[in-house]
């Protein structure tokens, strides 16, 4: 496939001489995973396959069998799942750049760990260093959890100033700006249960703690942050060769050393999903790629900005999802 041109925002224009889609791309982060994902990728794609030798060589162990076989006490690991997904969402846009080499994103953004995988994608890092951040910011953050025990807990039905009541009243903190009425609470097992009582009893449909491995986007995440840091200097960070989101302003940033300082920031701070989301549409914004394992970012957008179309790619057969997109006149 080549191109002829490029319309008047820089978008391709495909050799069948239709505008390729403006489209932004969407990282899953820690939770999405599952025993089996990207197993089917690595066996029908040979660019996700070399991505995932790529990906054990360079950890010095097989995180490909732990994806594809687990077991599952090992990949809901924070260490593995993080490395995991990274992997397997980077497989999935492997295997559509390998049909459609001329997809560009026009927006990235990510959840959490899937800023990484954003960041890969706009080519600001390469899959080696964020491969490397990640199994750094997984240990240390697994770390952290056992220096400093925390969990989280997902409150459904109530808004973000009622959440904001409950964690003030709790001694816990907002971690994740979910969607309009779903808001993730973070802190130390006392505060999280004592969060969940008082948000039932404002009149929360749900609040149930979840099963993670520490207080993640946290004071408690303090140390694992000043370790990240101490990684992230010596990272080489190019510009982003699109739109760039980042959970902790989700404003437009495009300067390295700016990423830099919010990646690591992330870890203690909230994710701002919410306002990711309403920015991608003000950016035009209206078709999104979930490249990765599940369908998270799917529902999560669809309470955010109902309008804005979400389709999933984490394996070959998804490629029919893709057909009402103008990605290529292979699709």
């Amino acid at each position: 496939m080549s191109l002829l041109a490029a319309d008047s925002h820089g978008l391709p224009i495909l050799s069948n001489g239709k505008k390729m889609t403006k489209l932004g791309f969407l990282f899953p982060g820690q939770g999405a995973q599952f025993v089996g994902m990207g197993k089917d990728l690595y066996e029908q794609s040979p660019a996700a396959k070399k991505l995932y030798e790529q990906a054990d060589q360079l950890l010095g162990y097989s995180i490909s069998q732990i994806c594809f076989a687990g077991p599952e006490t090992e990949l809901t690991r924070t260490l593995y799942a993080q490395t995991g997904i990274l992997v397997t969402s980077l497989a999935a846009l492997a295997a559509i750049k390998e049909k459609i080499p001329d997809v560009q994103p026009a927006l990235v953004a990510g959840l959490s760990l899937g800023e990484f995988t954003a960041l890969v994608a706009a080519e600001a890092i390469s899959f080696e260093d964020a491969l490397k951040l990640v199994q750094i910011r997984a240990e240390a953050m697994e770390k952290a959890g056992q220096s400093n025990p925390g969990t989280m807990a997902s409150v459904m039905g109530l808004d973000l100033e009622q959440c904001k009541a409950v964690a003030q009243e709790a001694d816990c903190e907002i971690a994740n700006l979910n969607t309009p009425d779903q808001t993730v609470l973070s802190g130390t097992f006392p505060a999280i249960e004592k969060a969940c009582k008082i948000a039932e009893a404002k009149g929360a449909k749900r609040a149930l703690p979840l099963k993670v491995g520490g207080a993640f986007h946290s004071s408690l995440m303090q140390q694992a942050k000043n370790q990240l840091e101490i990684a992230l200097k010596n990272t080489p960070i190019s510009t982003p060769k699109c739109l760039f989101i980042p959970n902790v302003t989700a404003q437009k940033v495009n300067k390295p050393e700016e990423i830099r300082s919010l990646l690591a920031q992330q870890l203690t701070s909230s994710v701002q999903w919410v306002r990711t989301m309403a920015l991608a549409k003000e950016e035009g914004i209206s078709q999104c790629l979930e490249l990765g394992p599940g369908k998270v970012l799917k529902g999560l957008a669809k309470k955010c900005q109902p309008e804005l179309e979400v389709f999933p790619f984490g394996a070959p057969n998804d490629f029919k999802n893709l057909e009402s997109l103008n990605l290529s006149a292979e699709v």
